[in-house]
């Protein structure tokens, strides 16, 4: 995706940098805080307060690992403000070993909270088509950003992209459980606005930007953005998939 997007980028070079950049990077990390917290923060206080049963201990270990990566993309963007650079890159070399984890652990938590939910009226084995195409999406963008680090343009994009790949747990329940699934009802488009639409907003959002303050948008911009909404669709039509309801629960009965 990096190559591609280098190589249809030769022409007038796309300024990597603009003083308006630092600022918008930082928001748009402060926005998917935000969006954490507010999605997370009142599920976890409600399940502490009415005693359920303990989170699988993956969930707990995707949580320490989503968190350090957002943590970390955070402590990289301040570095860059600070054009403290030689540390951002050797930071970076841990940002390569903590993206292969949340890709691991992220596979791991879906399997098992959708598997020990498997034998219960709350048993939804489709919805992992969902989980994991947050996590094939990460996987895509944040590879790229890796392969693209000599690339100051196309790696920022690409790193902002791959996290926000992660974010529509957050935004749906943020947004999607109190104000928009009551309005929709069920359907491939209907579950692709109450979980996906959010995060596609933010990332059009990129693009937009790149278009006010450059005048063009970026190539790699483009080929993510394709990648992550294609993602998303098609997660949203397996969830109504007969086949891959099959499939999916052979997977966690194997697991």
């Amino acid at each position: 995706m990096a190559t591609t997007a280098e190589a249809l980028s030769r022409g007038p070079p796309f300024p990597a940098r603009l003083p308006a950049d630092a600022n918008f990077w930082l928001s748009y990390v402060a926005v998917i805080w935000l969006a954490v917290l507010a999605g997370f923060g009142p599920e976890l206080a409600g399940h502490i307060t009415r005693n359920e049963a303990p989170y699988p201990i993956a969930v707990h270990v995707h949580a320490v690992v989503t968190l350090s990566w957002l943590g970390l993309l955070t402590s990289q963007i301040l570095l860059i403000r600070r054009r403290e650079v030689g540390l951002h890159r050797r930071w970076g070399t841990a940002g390569a070993f903590l993206a292969v984890g949340v890709v691991i652990v992220g596979l791991w938590a879906a399997l098992a909270v959708e598997g020990r939910a498997l034998a219960t009226p709350r048993a939804r084995p489709q919805f992992l088509a969902i989980e994991w195409s947050n996590i094939i999406e990460f996987a895509g963008l944040a590879g790229a950003a890796i392969l693209a680090r000599h690339h100051a343009s196309s790696h920022k994009r690409l790193m902002l992209l791959a996290t926000l790949s992660l974010t529509p747990a957050a935004f749906n329940r943020a947004l999607g459980k109190p104000f928009i699934h009551p309005l929709l009802g069920t359907g491939v488009w209907e579950t692709w606005v109450q979980i996906f639409a959010a995060t596609a907003v933010m990332v059009i959002g990129i693009g937009l930007y790149d278009w006010l303050t450059r005048r063009r948008v970026h190539p790699v911009w483009a080929f993510g953005a394709l990648w992550i909404v294609g993602g998303q669709v098609t997660a949203s039509w397996l969830y109504y998939n007969p086949a891959w309801k099959a499939v999916a629960t052979a997977i966690l009965r194997a697991y």
